[in-house]
């Protein structure tokens, strides 16, 4: 397929530019199995959409401050978005700056900070912070929330929380499982109540996510890479579920690739790594039956998971019919329930 075959013109009106005041409060558009099986529901209906029997597959990933302002000795401005921490002390980072900064380049932040240019790899820099100055403990202090590049507005306060899912655990993502954004600990417990099982996966997002496709055949572009992990504890959750009749929903593209991800063999397996996992319509899927998840992105690598997930077509459908119903897209948008019909 080509990159073409992805494109959908959305009004910037639709763009949602900030969190509703409840996590909650979101639309939720249910999509079956062919082009009539649209209905529009509230997020909280997902009590009524999910079964006893069921259980939910959360990405705990947790999003780092990992937005810096700085500038160069000489004075240049400069703007890190770390990528990856590869150690106590370094990381691998987009910069930005009126010149790319050279080898051995110092950046300087507030509060006395500062790094240097190590080195390039591709579009990243390595970076090296002082030896009493750990990357997690710089940007706890001066970090700022990565808001992705659609949402045209600085950061606030409120988005240290509301960029953050109320599961995060295992810090280490600089975009945020949006889908999960949609959950609060009132739905939880309803859905526990009910007797819907949770299992958890890690990956960390990268700013890759937001990254358009820049070759128009699909099978030329390269996938950016990300770190997951499946543990035996959800796989004999996910075996547990399957065996009662349940199905495993997984929440957001992120847990679908981390899950089809340890799949690869053949069969799902513990795992961890990194992945560079690019679906596709045509790829079949192992281990979802059904998902949730935002919008996405024109000619983005998830709005192509999606409809590999549910159908091309289908897919192409339901955007235009939430495009003319006014549902709100991206980070802090509105919802989808999908199921598989690879």
């Amino acid at each position: 397929m080509y990159k073409s075959d992805f494109i959908y013109s959305l009004p910037k009106a639709l763009i949602a530019q900030e969190p509703l005041v409840d996590r909650t409060g979101s639309r939720l558009m249910q999509v079956g199995a062919d082009q009539h099986s649209i209905t529009h529901l509230r997020f909280l209906d997902l009590i009524d959409l999910v079964e006893d029997k069921d259980i939910l597959i959360f990405n705990d990933t947790r999003v780092i401050p990992a937005r810096l302002w700085g500038k160069k000795q000489t004075g240049g401005k400069v703007e890190l978005l770390i990528e990856r921490i590869i150690s106590e002390y370094s990381a691998l980072t987009h910069i930005r700056a009126s010149k790319t900064p050279k080898p051995n380049t110092v950046i300087e932040f507030d509060q006395g900070y500062s790094c240097q240019v190590m080195g390039r790899h591709g579009d990243l820099f390595e970076v090296v912070f002082e030896s009493s100055q750990s990357v997690f403990s710089v940007l706890n202090k001066i970090g700022h929330v990565p808001l992705p590049p659609y949402i045209q507005r600085p950061d606030k306060t409120q988005d240290k929380e509301r960029y953050q899912t109320v599961f995060s655990k295992h810090e280490g993502a600089v975009a945020a499982p949006t889908a999960g954004l949609h959950f609060d600990h009132v739905i939880l417990k309803a859905l526990k109540d009910k007797g819907v099982k949770f299992a958890y996966v890690t990956l960390h997002v990268g700013s890759g996510t937001f990254q358009p496709v820049r070759v128009e055949r699909l099978n030329e572009h390269v996938m950016h890479q990300e770190y997951y992990e499946v543990t035996d504890d959800t796989l004999q959750a996910i075996a547990e579920a399957r065996k009662g009749g349940g199905r495993v929903i997984a929440v957001g593209t992120t847990a679908v690739r981390a899950l089809e991800s340890a799949s690869v063999s053949g069969a799902l397996l513990p795992s961890l790594g990194f992945t560079d996992l690019f679906i596709t319509p045509g790829y079949k899927f192992m281990s979802v039956d059904a998902m949730i998840t935002n919008f996405h992105l024109s000619e983005s690598t998830l709005l192509m998971l999606v409809s590999a997930f549910s159908g091309h077509e289908l897919i192409k459908s339901a955007y235009q019919c939430a495009i003319a119903q006014k549902y709100r897209f991206f980070s802090y948008g509105d919802a989808m329930f999908l199921q598989n019909n690879s």
